[in-house]
């Protein structure tokens, strides 16, 4: 049976105040989730305002859908991967939008249901999919990835200084018999990892965990091509605003946003600028963390930063930046 998902919206207050909805506009919730933040700009932008919510989790869109009706404005709720926002912004009849959001990683209902797979502390079947209907599970990678490509994900999405002696313990244990559960990667990870490390820190599988998770459901290439595709949707003036939740999400945001600030970013043998200057206005010098009140609230928002940015061009009162 399905657990009821429930949405508690991390950083709730900066969100209004950078994405600064208004009524009448366009706005889209690349993550929506249970829809907490969903909610909140629902009710900002009422009554005429239209919201998009995109998930890869129909439970969790069913539970955003029975939260918005609640508020009377229209919307429209897409069970699609947010890399692809421009051609769902297309199919629904929308070319620009005066927002959208992306608060990543996964929810707290999906990581407190022991059936998805997400954590290692249950042990339960190895899943990690935020999309149940996609092909590719945790399973299958841990069971099928050559050696050398897990112990990239591993380092890589994980920054973990044991990925190649994880990886080689995994194939070792999988030689004898298939990885079919959460408790038996831990397991196996835990014994790969030396007891000196082990001893200070969260757990040894951590780590681990969240690099197959990321690589499961490509996370980070995502995140890429639905920043390129939402700058890209915005109207001058538009404002985008990202939550993170671990350092590889929050550099990815940090550089598009950068790269898109600077004056011009065409290559340098190119000898007439083709590419029309900067198109964001970074809003956040440094990225916005959780206040001691919210982290009492949601201790899981702990590791948040948000990060927010300005389309450039005729603003959002007329004037040109």
């Amino acid at each position: 049976m399905e657990k009821p998902f429930w949405h508690l919206p991390v950083l709730a207050q900066e969100v209004s105040t950078f994405l600064a909805p208004r009524p009448g506009g366009v706005y889209v919730d690349a993550t929506v989730g249970g829809g907490g933040h969903a909610e909140m700009i629902a009710r900002a932008i009422a009554p005429d305002g239209v919201l998009v919510g995109i998930a890869r989790d129909r439970v969790a869109l069913a539970a955003a859908e029975k939260r918005l009706r609640e508020t009377g404005i229209g919307f429209f709720l897409v069970h699609e991967n947010f890399a692809h926002l421009r051609a769902i912004l297309d199919s629904l009849g929308l070319e620009v939008i005066q927002g959208i959001l992306f608060d990543l990683g996964v929810s707290s209902p999906q990581l407190d249901d022991p059936a998805r797979g997400f954590g290692y502390r249950e042990d339960a079947p190895l899943d990690m999919r935020m999309d149940r209907e996609q092909p590719l599970t945790a399973r299958q990678l841990v069971n099928e990835a050559p050696e050398e490509e897990l112990a990239r994900i591993i380092r890589e999405y994980g920054e973990d200084r044991w990925a190649e002696r994880i990886a080689s313990f995994i194939v070792r244990y999988r030689r004898k018999r298939p990885i079919e559960t959460t408790g038996e990667l831990a397991e196996i990870v835990k014994a790969a990892i030396p007891a000196r490390a082990r001893r200070k820190g969260p757990h040894p599988a951590r780590r681990t965990f969240q690099a197959l998770r990321i690589a499961v459901n490509d996370e980070l290439g995502s995140l890429a091509r639905g920043l390129v595709a939402a700058v890209e949707s915005l109207s001058p003036g538009g404002r985008i605003v990202v939550i993170s939740f671990h350092s590889l999400e929050d550099r990815l945001v940090k550089g598009e946003f950068v790269r898109r600030a600077r004056g011009c970013r065409c290559p340098e043998d190119l000898p007439v600028c083709r590419c029309g200057g900067p198109q964001l206005r970074i809003l956040t010098k440094k990225p916005l963390t959780p206040t001691g009140e919210e982290l009492a609230v949601n201790p899981r928002a702990r590791s948040a930063k948000l990060r927010a940015a300005e389309k450039l061009g005729l603003g959002r009162e007329g004037e040109k930046y």
